[in-house]
């Protein structure tokens, strides 16, 4: 059982090392046949991508290695966690949310991936359909009631049917 972002994570993972290895050695080469390296842009640009490309490589394995030590059978079923979509209501405004708890690397805000350990994130977490939500934000109080929301478990089964 693999949530969605660890799959992504590793698609990612796959595809930066196969730049890596295949991708701009090619280039590089390219680059040199050119001639003269001191001006040559094209060799610079290469050399710079290669050097982006292992640091982000390094970075996302770190995440992953990180990201397969936890054990999703322990993530409740029955609650809000890491990887669960929440759909919920300020009791102030009457507005509707919907909300995906994400590792801290995934948050977006603007699209309502937010991290398990912003303010919403943690306010969400542990609860269930039906609950309020206190959630001090820099903005003030809000009060959220969770309308519903889907596990990380309910996501996986979903994908494999």
């Amino acid at each position: 059982m693999v949530p969605e972002f660890v799959r992504k994570l590793e698609a990612k993972v796959k595809a930066l090392e196969y730049e890596l290895k295949n991708e701009l050695p090619r280039e590089i080469q390219r680059a040199r046949e050119l001639g003269d390296l001191s001006e040559n842009a094209e060799y610079h640009a290469a050399k710079e991508r290669q050097d982006l490309v292992s640091a982000q490589l390094r970075k996302l394995k770190e995440r992953l290695s990180s990201l397969r030590m936890i054990d999703f059978t322990k993530i409740r079923t029955d609650a809000i966690g890491l990887g669960s979509s929440v759909r919920v209501v300020d009791t102030e405004t009457g507005d509707e949310h919907e909300y995906e708890l994400v590792a801290s690397e995934d948050a977006d805000a603007a699209v309502g991936k937010i991290s398990t350990t912003s303010p919403i994130g943690r306010a969400l977490m542990n609860r269930v359909e039906g609950d309020a939500a206190e959630i001090v934000t820099p903005g003030g109080r809000k009060e959220f009631e969770i309308l519903g929301f889907r596990t990380v478990h309910d996501k996986i089964v979903e994908t494999d049917n």
